[in-house]
């Protein structure tokens, strides 16, 4: 589990947006940044915050996540 106390400071490297921390997903935990669109992989609790190796989502899954944000109680930053 990635420390409550990172996900308050961490920012997308691309944006410097906050970003939205789903750690119960089929697939494993992500971070996500609605403003750049990139998704970034969890590792062993550790995020990895590369946008070489993010993941752009598209307009639908976007809009999938922030549902499911909305759904978990979760903030959406704009």
């Amino acid at each position: 589990m990635v420390r409550p106390e990172l996900l308050e400071i961490l920012v997308c490297p691309a944006s410097r947006a906050p970003m939205v921390f789903f750690g119960e997903e089929p697939g494993g935990a992500f971070l996500w940044c609605p403003r750049s669109g990139l998704r970034y992989r969890i590792e062993d609790d550790v995020p990895v915050l590369l946008v070489e190796e993010a993941t752009k989502v598209t307009a639908a899954e976007a809009a999938r996540l922030a549902a499911r944000a909305a759904e978990l109680g979760l903030s959406v930053p704009a």
